[in-house]
């Protein structure tokens, strides 16, 4: 069973919006065991979009496509649909009421183009939008399915869920051969070329068999690496089987590098830690810019544990706010392993917190000194009975290093918390 997703208008092709519906698409297509093989992005040009129907027609089983289906006269997805199936339009009477009850709740006067959202090809399968006002619309063809979804995110993932996704779950529930499942693991520190290294040709362990198969993907993103596990398999069962197998070949080669066996973010972990333990935390930043603090109560509850963040840039407010000792900065300099240990040490006493962590560095891309690179930090940790700090060295591009140096001093929490070595 193979399907295409083909996501339709100018403004995707010329970056102006990011295509969030395939991606939406291609993760919910997979978990119904009908995986996407290939996403097209079409201009609004009919030519264009007729020809992509007719390859996609020809070459797939399921074909889903987004877009195009406003009242304004650049929406021209229906009209191709139109075209390309040799359908007349009928009008949907309760598409019609439906938008007709859209604009009375508003208090606006229907604009006479919105009649046009209830005219659907004859013979299709209405798919309701009650966030909107124009439907999905389903054909069914030499045992082939077409779905035309709007553009608008909210409304698309709306009908997928109560409409298209049953009705696939309906149609193709005896025709799926395989099981397929897949997890992904979340590791940080390491690149993926020495995690490949680390872990070893999956496949080569758990032997591929004519009933299974198993795929490790390596994604790369600003210092961290996702692990995707993807395996198929004749049953539940056995992919589940196969699925840890899977994850503990991984656990033992890369281990101390994974935070997240789930979809958690690194602050996300570190949370659940410190609400575990019943642990409070302070963060004292200087490049950081209060990222680590951002990033921390982006997590919903963390008033729990977050208790104070300070920003201190310039050394006088490292000295004022902190306590670093103004002999420090001038014998080491402000990005010093002394400066940032004295930095989570302050920002520990003065919160009252459990635990102090800090980071000082040369974001970038100018500031760099003799020995002192763009892109170093110092991480500083401290609690009641052991105070340190780590330095790294990362890019030369001042924003990806105030996101991974932020992201790294959160790591050096989780490992400090799990008794990792650091």
């Amino acid at each position: 069973m193979k399907a295409v997703i083909l996501t339709i208008g100018d403004e995707i092709l010329i970056g102006q919006v990011v295509n969030s519906n395939a991606a939406y698409l291609g993760r919910e297509l997979f978990s119904l065991g009908i995986p996407a093989e290939k996403t097209i992005t079409v201009p609004d040009n009919e030519k264009e979009i007729i020809s992509t129907l007719k390859d996609a027609f020809r070459n797939y089983d399921v074909v889903i496509a987004t877009g195009g289906l406003g009242p304004t006269h650049d929406d021209i997805t229906k009209k191709c649909i139109a075209k390309f199936f040799k359908k007349k339009f009928v009008m949907d009477i309760q598409v019609l009421k439906h938008v007709k009850e859209i604009f009375s709740r508003r208090k606006i006067t229907m604009p006479p183009v919105n009649i046009g959202q209830a005219l659907v090809p004859e013979g299709s399968v209405v798919l309701e939008n009650k966030q909107g006002t124009a439907p999905g619309i389903l054909i069914e063809k030499n045992k082939k399915i077409f779905c035309a979804l709007p553009g608008v995110p909210y409304e698309m993932e709306y009908i997928c869920t109560t409409g298209l996704f049953p009705y696939l779950n309906r149609k193709y529930k005896k025709l799926k051969k395989s099981v397929i499942k897949q997890k992904t693991l979340h590791t940080i520190g390491i690149g993926e070329s020495l995690l490949a290294k680390r872990i070893g040709d999956i496949n080569s362990i758990v032997k591929k068999g004519k009933d299974h198969e198993i795929k490790l993907a390596f994604l790369p993103s600003n210092y961290e690496v996702r692990l995707r596990i993807t395996v198929s398999a004749g049953s539940q069962k056995k992919a589940a089987q196969l699925l840890k197998n899977a994850a503990d070949i991984i656990k033992r080669g890369a281990g101390k590098y994974i935070y997240s066996y789930s979809d958690s973010s690194i602050q996300e972990t570190v949370g659940k830690l410190l609400l575990k333990k019943k642990l409070t935390l302070s963060a004292a930043e200087s490049c950081t810019g209060g990222l680590i603090t951002t990033k921390l109560t982006d997590v919903p509850g963390s008033s729990r544990y977050v208790m104070d963040g300070i920003v201190s840039y310039a050394d006088a407010a490292k000295v004022k706010f902190l306590g670093v000792k103004k002999d420090s900065i001038k014998k080491f300099g402000a990005v010093s392993r002394k400066v940032a240990m004295e930095m989570a040490s302050g920002i520990r006493k003065r919160s009252n917190t459990d635990i102090g962590i800090s980071a000082t560095g040369i974001a970038g891309p100018s500031g760099a000194r003799k020995n002192k690179p763009v892109g170093l930090v110092w991480i500083g940790y401290s609690d009641k009975n052991v105070t340190f700090a780590r330095d790294f060295i990362f890019t030369k591009d001042r924003l990806r290093n105030k996101d991974i140096m932020a992201k790294m001093a959160l790591e050096v929490v989780r490992r400090k918390l799990l008794s990792i070595k650091q």
